[in-house]
């Protein structure tokens, strides 16, 4: 390499190093507006056989500290958040308290998704800004990425501890869903209780044992702040014990189908929309074609109650997690139950809890790219264009769970079972 590229390269190096220790010293702009004030950046710890090189690791964090920051990485823009709106989920001053509850606990299983994090991590830390970093911890396992995603979390966490943030970070965590010799939904339901294992395990259980704790457990998901906050706003004001987002596929305007249908069930038991034998997506258009409350509300863009759903993001209550009543699992098959997804089981332990009330937030839609996430916005709004809506509609009519819902291991294989099934 020439003398001149070399003494450009360093030239561009300070140019970020410089920018990058402005940018954390002088603080960065809050939601609510003030500047907050943080400790300089460590010089970012490059190994090396690092997948990212120096100025790309330094951009992704960038861009996540900060979504405004100009930088030639994929994202899109997303609403101002409704200060009067949330703001009565803000945690109290705990002024006097060295260490504040935990009020809200964030939640993500991470692999292989780089592109995602600025918009993803970028919509998370926006919303514990908020919420008030104090009362939020952030717990990460993430999956052994061969694309420099490990990197950027393992740069990013000690920012966020400078925060304030409580932060539980595992990485490179070689459990692979998909190995060879594998069971699928036994290893999801492991990477699913590592990431809430912090509720239950590095912590005293009187910070999590009230009601107002809230678990927002999220995908590998294009999100924005105010989806995360209207979930959580939802379940308060419906008094839930769960919400769920909708979560699409496709290619948006023209073929989005909703994603999660092995695991969502509507509250009469059956699927969110009919699969016939083949299997057939040609009804996945047709929402809630047997259940007219659900069609309904889901028409108006307001929260209806559901046996089962996840969809890409969900918020609910952290006591039955706390007291050892659910837990992510696989269905037990020497009872001959339902083979199912972890989320669904999740779901069908929180009924036999105690906890059914369980609702899909339709105003919160969500896609797993930056790019068609931008465009099931345009299709779909962000939550904020649904506010009206959603607030003008009555509270959900809680029932009690359906007699029989619907087991289906592969799509096609459908049958009735009693939504108890193995566990009465």
């Amino acid at each position: 390499m020439s003398r001149r590229k070399l003494v450009v390269l360093a030239q561009i190096a300070a140019l970020v190093s410089i920018a990058l220790y402005l940018f954390v010293y002088v603080g960065f702009r809050s939601a609510t507006g003030p500047l907050t004030k943080v400790q300089p950046l460590d010089p970012l710890d490059i190994s090396p056989d690092a997948i990212l090189p120096r100025q790309n690791l330094t951009a992704y964090v960038l861009a996540i500290l900060d979504p405004t920051t100009d930088t030639d990485l994929a994202t899109f823009k997303c609403p101002s958040l409704d200060l009067n709106r949330y703001k009565y989920l803000q945690q109290q001053d705990y002024s006097a308290s060295s260490q504040p509850p935990i009020r809200y606990f964030f939640a993500l299983n991470l692999r292989n998704c780089l592109p995602l994090l600025p918009r993803l991590l970028g919509s998370v830390l926006e919303a514990i800004r908020f919420l008030g970093p104090a009362s939020c911890a952030l717990s990460i396992v993430e999956g052994n990425s061969p694309d420099g995603t490990a990197e950027v979390l393992a740069a990013l966490e000690p920012q966020l501890s400078k925060l304030g943030i409580r932060t539980y970070f595992t990485l490179n965590m070689v459990l692979d869903p998909l190995g060879e010799g594998s069971d699928r939904f036994t290893s999801l339901a492991s990477l699913r209780n590592m990431a809430l294992a912090p509720l239950r395990t590095t912590t005293t259980p009187a910070d999590y044992t009230d009601d107002a704790t809230t678990v927002l457990f999220i995908n590998d998901v294009a999100i924005c702040p105010d989806d995360i906050l209207e979930l959580a706003h939802q379940r308060r004001h419906q008094a839930a014990d769960m919400a769920c987002a909708m979560d699409w596929t496709g290619d948006p305007p023209a073929a989005a189908i909703f994603y999660d249908s092995y695991i969502a069930r509507a509250i009469h038991g059956d699927l969110f929309f009919e699969i016939p034998a083949g299997p057939s997506w040609a009804r996945a258009t047709d929402l809630f074609w047997n259940e007219p409350v659900s069609r309904a509300r889901f028409a108006r863009h307001e929260p209806f109650q559901v046996f089962s759903c996840w969809n890409g993001a969900v918020v609910f209550t952290a006591r039955p997690v706390v007291e050892g009543q659910v837990a992510f699992r696989a269905s037990r098959k020497d009872r001959g139950e339902c083979h199912a997804g972890e989320p669904e089981l999740f779901c069908k332990d929180m009924w036999l809890e105690g906890y059914g009330r369980i609702m899909v937030v339709p105003g919160v839609n969500l896609e797993y790219t930056v790019e068609t996430g931008e465009r099931i916005k345009a299709v779909k709004g962000f939550a904020s264009s649904w506010v009206a809506e959603s607030d003008a509609g009555t509270k959900i009519e809680w029932l009690p769970a359906p007699d029989q819902v619907k087991c289906m291991p592969t799509f096609d294989n459908q049958s009735w079972r009693p939504w108890n099934d193995t566990l009465a």
